[in-house]
């Protein structure tokens, strides 16, 4: 996947692969990576590739997206059936159905709202969207029975033209899951740094557990898994608002922005973002935008720290502010984190923000830390702090070296041992872990520091501090669900195939059952059994894989994984995890 090319849709990319004879669809993973390695050039709303010195292949795109198929541009001889096309739309980010400023329209709340409402009473799905979920199915399992390594241009179009038609058939959720995976498949076969097979796993749970259950689901069931395509904005009245902090946003399909949060006296929270097509520049330029509600010149920078006061406002269901045109919008003064109503936030126990985060609640923890030092990992430095006596792992909420999230977290480990204040987002595991995102200033207890788009220096850090020596992990006890848990992990990188060959693994399933974990040693050897399931013809020949029983199989053992890791977390930070278990996304910003 390449950053320098704008965001294609996935009818475009299903339409061009889908156009190409066998020939060159054997050639596409070939022909991505050769034009991958070739210069790009932007000029406005159009990007040039030099095929070869005498070819050019332009993509326009409109609005920040290739929309369309005729786009695509080439001047090869072969064009506009040449294999360039496709493989330039192979290439690309995968971008969203609806245009990037989609998400500002619905102002008026009775359109996007009716639909949503007439179809709440649906007994079942439909035939149209069974037959969407089972094309999504079968294109996923095909994804994970070829794994990252075999699940090339042509599969990850397969996924994409069901992606789209589920999105026809009114199932946005199972659409944008679906998108998700092909991201992460493309992120992992171009060595994105920002890659995380954590990241993908989840996803492919996701879109497989959805169109697994939609089916058979039911009223507000059957609601939940349908989604919805765009946010309904409802009328909220007047708001006093006071600024948190603001964060900035990269995602893996080629937007970039920033995000503030600020809350109202009685501690909901509310978010303003601009996110549009971009890199880690965009994140840092947006930051200093003015943001997009009213006629306030405030700009991300100035609200995570001053105030708003609000009329005509509109609010999505996740606290989004709309930004239409009958919102009024004018500075008002901000408050210091200590200060009410924002001293609230922090009065909450981090057990009970962590219980709620768990069972589906944002994923938001403000804490009260005392950093101990850094802590090296494989991935990076991280913060050591006692919270309350349980010790929390601190990591940066960005990599991409143009943010200065790891070098504040490097002088946030040598600030010493002052208590500060922090907003961090939850990262569910056995041992207590967040991402940093903002924090007090080391120096100043009313100012506060947004730590992936202000940058700290060591005239900031109090006058006579000794950097804390390294510390090392606390050591404890932990279930072996790492067992089952890197086996699901080696078939989304691996395939089936990794699976397939029982002679030469260790007998996990009788380690886990000796752990009193005997759900996951039967999930882990009925894996295995899947994998290998293999028939011959009469000839002797082996005949193709039944792909939907490993799914289902992976699936199992991918839900199982995380309710358990789900219970682990809850149990590391004191807390409750009551909701109904499954695999899910990782969470991501609002924006």
């Amino acid at each position: 996947m390449s950053p320098d090319l704008p965001p294609v849709v996935p009818s475009v990319t299903a339409e061009l692969v889908g156009a190409l004879p066998p020939r060159l669809r054997k050639r596409l993973d070939a022909g991505v990576t050769k034009l991958v390695a070739r210069p790009a050039v932007r000029d406005g709303d159009t990007v040039r590739i030099a095929v070869d010195d005498d070819t050019d292949l332009v993509l326009h795109a409109p609005g920040g997206a290739v929309t369309r198929a005729d786009a695509i541009r080439c001047g090869c001889l072969l064009a506009p059936d040449c294999l360039h096309r496709a493989a330039a739309a192979s290439a690309a980010p995968v971008a969203d159905e609806a245009p990037a400023g989609d998400p500002e329209k619905p102002e008026t709340p009775d359109e996007p709202e009716t639909a949503p409402a007439a179809e709440a009473g649906d007994d079942a799905a439909n035939a149209g969207r069974r037959a969407a979920a089972r094309a999504v199915s079968d294109a996923a399992a095909a994804v994970l029975e070829a794994g990252t390594d075999g699940a090339g241009a042509v599969l990850q179009a397969e996924l994409l033209h069901a992606a789209h038609t589920a999105r026809l058939a009114g199932l946005p959720r199972l659409s944008a899951a679906a998108v998700a995976v092909v991201t992460g498949v493309r992120a992992a076969r171009s060595g994105d740094p920002g890659y995380r097979l954590t990241d993908l796993a989840g996803a492919l749970a996701g879109v497989l557990g959805v169109a697994h259950r939609l089916p058979h689901a039911t009223g507000p069931e059957l609601t939940d898994l349908r989604g919805t395509a765009r946010q309904p904005y409802r009328p909220d009245g007047s708001l006093r608002l006071y600024g948190l902090f603001s964060e900035p946003v990269l995602t893996a399909t080629g937007y970039a922005g920033a995000v503030t949060w600020t809350a109202d006296a009685e501690g909901r929270l509310y978010t303003v973002s601009d996110v549009a097509p971009g890199g880690p520049a965009r994140a840092t330029d947006a930051a200093d935008r003015a943001v997009r509600i009213g006629d306030t010149s405030l700009t991300h920078r100035e609200l995570s720290r001053a105030g708003l006061a609000v009329s005509g406002a509109t609010v999505s269901p996740t606290g989004r502010l709309g930004a239409g045109a009958g919102v009024r919008a004018v500075r008002a003064s901000g408050v210091a984190w200590r200060a009410e109503p924002l001293d609230r936030l922090w009065a909450e126990p981090a057990a009970e923000q962590v219980s709620r985060a768990l069972n589906g609640g944002r994923d938001l923890l403000f804490l009260e830390v005392t950093p101990v030092g850094a802590v090296r990992e494989t991935a990076g430095d991280c913060l050591l702090a006692d919270c309350d006596g349980l010790s929390v792992l601190l990591t940066t909420a960005h990599d991409d070296p143009s943010l200065p999230c790891r070098e504040n977290l490097r002088l946030l480990a040598a600030a010493g041992r002052g208590r500060l204040r922090i907003v961090a987002r939850l990262v569910p595991g056995p041992f207590p872990r967040a991402l940093l995102l903002a924090a007090e200033h080391p120096a100043d207890p009313d100012a506060r520091v947004d730590l992936g788009l202000d940058r700290l220096q060591h005239a900031d850090l109090p006058g006579g501090v000794v950097a804390p020596p390294d510390r090392a992990l606390p050591a404890g006890d932990e279930a072996p669900l790492h067992l089952l848990r890197r086996r699901v992990h080696q078939a989304v990188s691996g395939g089936r195939r990794v699976l397939a060959f029982a002679g030469d693994r260790p007998d996990d399933g009788a380690r886990l059952r000796r752990a009193g974990l005997a759900t996951a040693g039967d999930l882990l050897d009925d894996l295995h059994a899947a994998a290998a399931d293999r028939s011959r013809d009469v000839f002797g020949r082996l005949l193709p894989a039944d792909t939907d029983r490993f799914g289902r199989s992976w699936l199992a053992a991918a839900v199982y994984t995380d309710a358990v890791e789900r219970a682990l977390c809850a149990d590391a930070w004191g807390a409750t995890a009551t909701g109904a278990g499954g695999a899910r996304p990782p969470a991501t910003p609002i924006h």
